[in-house]
């Protein structure tokens, strides 16, 4: 039987962080080294987008663009709030999760590309309450299900190879909660500050 992840947890937390980024924010960094804030915001307009398409078969679901900063024009709040609430709609139908899709311009089992996108929206949606100093609520299914598919990644089961997935693993004492284990095993320390 194929575990199959209400994506509107995540979702939600992400939409409740939006309204506290503000313009000083946009320019300053995140914890995955290589995205601004901009960045991280542009990046999630695009997944959402991506994996919606994925889950309904429509549209393109190729990589969202290099460059992810560039989407965070006009009123990317509303946008990306929109993208969010579509995305955990298309990913409650239960045939999302059935057979295969793309994503990313991969082809991959449904069932797996609906635990990336949740994936994508924990890790991220923990990314912008640190690099915005606010608070994140976590959802224990959803931590839970981001949990086994990064130990997955990191397991030598995972045939596709962890590179290009995450940065190197950031060690955690083995009885962390399972919030600080998933973001260690992603390659994110707990303890980030900007």
């Amino acid at each position: 039987m194929t575990a199959k992840y209400d994506l509107g947890p995540a979702a939600e937390q992400i939409k409740t962080l939006i309204d506290g980024v503000t313009d000083e924010h946009l320019d300053g960094p995140t914890p995955c080294a290589e995205y601004t804030v901009r960045d991280l915001l542009g990046h999630l307009l695009g997944l959402t987008a991506v994996f919606r398409n994925a889950a309904t078969r429509t549209g393109d679901t190729a990589a969202p663009p290099e460059e992810p900063g560039t989407l965070v024009t006009g009123d990317w709040p509303a946008r990306l709030a929109a993208r969010l609430d579509e995305l955990a709609l298309a990913w409650r139908d239960p045939n999302a999760w059935e057979g295969v899709t793309g994503a990313g311009g991969v082809e991959l089992p449904s069932s797996l590309a609906g635990t990336i996108a949740l994936n994508e929206l924990l890790l991220h949606g923990w990314d912008l309450a640190r690099a915005t100093g606010q608070p994140f609520r976590a959802d224990p299914d959803s931590v839970r299900a981001s949990l086994e598919f990064t130990e997955l990644v990191n397991s030598p089961r995972w045939t596709a190879g962890r590179a290009g997935l995450f940065d190197d693993v950031v060690e955690v004492p083995s009885d962390a909660p399972d919030l600080d284990r998933t973001l260690g095993l992603s390659g994110r320390d707990p303890a980030w500050t900007p």
